[in-house]
């Protein structure tokens, strides 16, 4: 499992989002210079932000972005498997389905079907009020 640019990208902008979540929209050039993202990469990472319903954007005078729900609401999980897919170890368990003609005489399939169980744990049990008051969960 690697996090690509594009899904650390995401959990910063979505941080960012829930530190200054007062009501108002943002206006995403701020989000990125805060952020120190690129204006045009953060407008790629907030498309599909806003595509999948995290998001709502509002244009114009006053116009940016806000969360569409609570900080406490969204998963780290959830972000990341937007921005990167699967978080899968192996690729025989980036599908829902195992497509893997070894799958059923495979001796590690256990153990990375365990390490995926234990990664999608991990990161559906911290929240964006997780990350941005700096306590994660001591059950991890």
């Amino acid at each position: 499992m690697l996090v690509s640019t594009k899904g650390r990208y995401a959990l910063r902008v979505m941080i960012d989002l829930a530190e200054h979540n007062d009501g108002s929209f943002i206006p995403l050039k701020d989000i990125a210079t805060r952020q120190e993202i690129s204006e045009k990469y953060s407008e790629s990472i907030i498309a599909a932000l806003s595509k999948a319903g995290l998001v709502v954007g509002m244009r114009g005078k006053g116009g940016g972005y806000k969360l569409t729900k609570p900080p406490q609401d969204y998963t780290v999980g959830s972000i990341l498997t937007l921005a990167d897919g699967s978080l899968a170890p192996i690729a025989c368990l980036e599908d829902s389905e195992n497509q893997c003609q070894r799958s059923n005489c495979c001796k590690t399939l256990p153990m990375w079907a365990r390490l995926d169980e234990k990664i999608d744990h991990f990161f559906q049990s911290i929240s964006l009020v997780d990350l941005v008051e700096g306590t994660l969960p001591q059950d991890l």
